[in-house]
């Protein structure tokens, strides 16, 4: 069972494809925020259940993207988000740690703090398929991937 799961996502990945029938979700309507207007559309976001062999090929690609980013140095490196051994302890740390260097030298500190978890709803997927190959040289079939043909 585990060549067959092999040999398909690598074809995938090879080939830039995935069969149309592991692309459909079961899509279910989950509230936002507690005490949300429920009678209101906004107060909603779909949550996307796939195929199983969709997340395989999913966890696969993102392990190939992170480890080529990190093996070359590419990552922000105070991001915290999608890093191997960062979260948001690491980032408070970091936060904390900069406001006392801070303090010790007399001068003041101010955080502002954004909600940015929709963010990455809001990014233009061209933008993105352009910052990915100039910035990070990601071409070919991987640059294809988030776009996976029928």
């Amino acid at each position: 069972m585990t060549s067959i799961l092999v040999k398909l996502i690598n074809a995938s990945l090879d080939s830039a494809t995935f069969p149309s029938s592991m692309k459909h979700a079961i899509v279910t309507p989950l509230v936002k925020k507690p005490g949300m207007d429920l009678s209101s559309l906004s107060s909603y976001q779909p949550i996307s259940n796939l195929p199983f062999l969709s997340k395989v090929l999913e966890r696969v690609v993102a392990h190939h993207i992170t480890t080529y980013l990190t093996s070359n140095h590419l990552l922000p490196t105070h991001q915290s988000a999608y890093r191997r051994h960062h979260s948001t302890d690491t980032t408070l740390l970091s936060i904390c740690n900069d406001a006392f260097l801070a303090a010790d030298r007399g001068m003041v500190t101010l955080v502002v703090l954004l909600d940015l978890s929709a963010a990455f709803d809001t990014v233009e997927h061209t933008t993105l398929l352009d910052i990915l190959r100039t910035r990070f040289g990601i071409t070919g079939s991987a640059l294809n991937l988030p776009y996976l043909t029928y």
